[in-house]
């Protein structure tokens, strides 16, 4: 794990070079704000596999993905595996002033993380109601999002369980290409898998032959092209959101 400060100026260099600032967190803050904020921030790298949250420990920091896919799961008592979310860039991590995590976060790939101390944020919550608003905002989202997913997992076919797999991860896998994509610049993306193929089965409630045959029959119909095990290539975005049901 690698750790670089924040440097400080009229806006810090980071916040000024970072992809995703408008629109996470930091986006409803000003240069000075931006500037109280990253003093107590850090940059963090962890490689896929690490354990980011572990179940029922101590809430000490929040962090903001910046890049790469965080896998949320709920561990059963028999020790069952229940994967319940992904968060990708500009995803919060955490729950603001919650005492213990209720889950575990886990780097689905290589992530980047800002990460911020707990009393640092939640004061800075309180001295900036737009940082609060923000926050509001990002987990309103995520339970629309939550909603939208119970109905994949509830109503939808095995097919479209894998697309609709397929197209959350285009399309949040990164975020400079999907505002290329909203804006028309991009008909077509690239990415590597953030979960396996066991993992997929478990987030969509399938089993492991019954995924790989659907992204066989993707495969077959020119949906999507399998560069390798892992990395795959949506030529048609379009052509794969009718395929979500």
């Amino acid at each position: 794990m690698e750790r670089q400060d924040i440097h400080n100026s009229d806006m810090p260099v980071l916040c000024r070079n970072c992809e995703v600032r408008h629109r996470g967190l930091c986006g409803a803050l000003e240069a000075g704000q931006l500037l109280a904020l990253s003093r107590h921030t850090q940059m963090v790298r962890q490689e896929a596999g690490s354990e980011l949250i572990a179940n029922e420990s101590e809430v000490h920091s929040y962090a903001n993905v910046m890049r790469g896919v965080v896998k949320l799961s709920k561990m059963l008592e028999d020790g069952r595996q229940q994967v319940v979310g992904l968060q990708f860039a500009p995803d919060f991590l955490g729950r603001i002033y919650a005492r213990h995590n209720n889950l575990t976060a886990e780097a689905a790939s290589d992530v980047e993380l800002c990460r911020i101390p707990k009393t640092a944020l939640e004061k800075l919550v309180e001295e900036y109601p737009e940082l609060e608003h923000r926050l509001h905002e990002q987990a309103l989202r995520e339970l629309d999002e939550a909603r939208d997913w119970m109905v994949t997992l509830g109503r939808k076919t095995a097919s479209e369980k894998v697309a609709s797999f397929l197209w959350l991860i285009a399309t949040h896998i990164d975020p400079v290409t999907e505002a290329r994509r909203q804006e028309g610049l991009v008909e077509s993306v690239t990415f590597d898998l953030p979960l396996s193929r066991t993992d997929i089965a478990d987030f969509l409630g399938l089993t492991i032959e019954t995924v790989s045959r659907q992204l066989t029959k993707l495969r077959k119909d020119g949906v999507i092209e399998v560069v390798n095990n892992r990395t795959f290539t949506v030529p048609d975005l379009e052509r794969l959101e009718t395929r979500c049901g």
